[in-house]
């Protein structure tokens, strides 16, 4: 029982964070499952922010479920997941009495205009430091440059992206083997 709380525990500390999105809970992911907790390693967790952005629902929550279940079974996937939306829960439910109240005040709206700011800076200090761990040859730095361009010149789901990645990574893996 004490390994489900504690799994339960990490995931509400992460969901309270909540500020921006599953995007913007990335870092604290990886903070707390890769580098405090040793949970999963960097190409798992790198692994399940993509298998998450792919599948339906929020990255963060999909995550949460891959690590407790990599853990603990379906069970600890469960127990992951709800600890992780507890607290967003608990969040939404007062804020959604208190919003609608108070959104009209300027320190209100200045306050939010504040969070977006932050939560941009996490979502990017997020991209940075996978990018550092993902582009590690020429053959990963041609992935990351196409779909960069891609997603910036096409309005196309993640999900396209994700399988030509790992499509052009096979490719590109099995013409460097056959150089060699």
């Amino acid at each position: 029982m004490k390994k489900y709380w504690e799994l339960f525990i990490t995931f509400a500390k992460i969901g309270v964070m909540t500020f921006g999105g599953g995007m913007a809970m990335l870092p604290i992911l990886q903070r707390e499952v890769m580098e405090n907790k040793h949970w999963a390693n960097e190409e798992e967790l790198t692994d399940y922010f993509a298998i998450g952005q792919c599948t339906p629902g929020i990255i963060a929550v999909n995550t949460a479920t891959f690590v407790g279940q990599k853990l603990y079974g379906v069970l600890g996937g469960v127990v992951a997941t709800i600890g992780v939306v507890f607290p967003s829960l608990i969040i939404i439910s007062i804020l959604a009495g208190l919003i609608n109240n108070f959104s009209d005040l300027a320190w209100v709206r200045n306050a939010f205009a504040g969070i977006q700011v932050c939560v941009c800076i996490l979502i990017l200090n997020a991209v940075v430091k996978l990018l550092k761990k993902s582009v590690v040859d020429k053959r990963t730095l041609v992935i990351f440059l196409l779909v960069l361009a891609g997603g910036c010149a096409l309005n196309v789901s993640p999900v396209v992206f994700v399988v030509l990645s790992a499509l052009a990574g096979i490719v590109l893996k099995q013409l460097e083997v056959k150089r060699a």
